[in-house]
């Protein structure tokens, strides 16, 4: 077979690699095809147990002090990443932001996604917690539907597999993530260039038409009861 043969065979199983990553991504994330009334309280309940993880079980607690300082945080409580040869991940998940009171607002969806080619082979499903240090960080994720990292003009720093969350205190990063795998195994956990979206249906399911991350964040406009135990455990109660 000639170059441009293997060049064209290459290409069409890079393709072919992608699709099937993607269509298990999506296949494996039920909350992209149920009713959003009840996926955004199952996304709150599974985002409320990923918190109590973090604060209380040893390998994860010794990052929760990040929590302390923290100008918002995102909870993705379930990241199905799955790939061969190319990879795609996809997930679910809450942003909160801290009120000058110190209090943490209702909480508002979005969706992970993302895909990235290289030498990768496997399934995992990941919880990931997400630090936003500065209010740079919450309002690029309030008024920017953009690729982490340059794109919306943030530096992410990822911890995780063992790593130990004492090198992070040098890092002049405004969004901390940190990632606990669930299920299976999947060499390494990058976040550099995955899209963070946000999601009108989950967001009018549970708070109402009209309902959007500035009304529920930064405006505190819009309340739901059922949110209070996230709340609750985000403030260490």
């Amino acid at each position: 077979m000639g170059i441009g043969g293997m060049t064209r065979t290459s290409g069409t199983l890079r393709r072919l690699c992608t699709l099937f990553s993607v269509v298990v991504v999506l296949g494996a994330c039920a909350e992209f095809r149920d009713d959003p009334a009840t996926v955004s309280q199952d996304v709150v309940a599974r985002a409320t147990a990923t918190v109590d993880r973090f604060r209380t079980l040893p390998g994860l607690a010794v990052y929760w002090s990040f929590v302390a300082d923290a100008q918002g945080v995102v909870v993705l409580p379930r990241v199905v990443k799955a790939g061969f040869l190319g990879a795609a991940e996809g997930g679910s998940g809450v942003m909160l932001a801290r009120g000058a009171d110190g209090a943490w607002s209702a909480p508002a969806f979005y969706t992970l996604g993302g895909a990235s080619f290289g030498l990768q082979v496997g399934i995992q499903s990941t919880e990931v917690l997400l630090i936003l240090r500065t209010e740079k960080a919450v309002r690029a994720f309030l008024d920017h539907q953009a690729k982490l990292g340059a794109d919306a003009g943030l530096t992410v720093g990822m911890l995780g597999g063992g790593l130990e969350a004492s090198t992070t205190t040098n890092l002049g990063t405004d969004v901390l993530a940190f990632a606990h795998a669930l299920v299976g195994a999947f060499g390494g956990v990058a976040l550099e260039g995955a899209v963070l979206v946000r999601r009108k249906d989950l967001n009018e399911a549970y708070y109402g038409a009209g309902a959007t991350p500035q009304a529920i964040i930064i405006d505190r406009s819009l309340e739901n009861p059922a949110a209070d135990a996230l709340r609750a455990a985000l403030a260490g109660n």
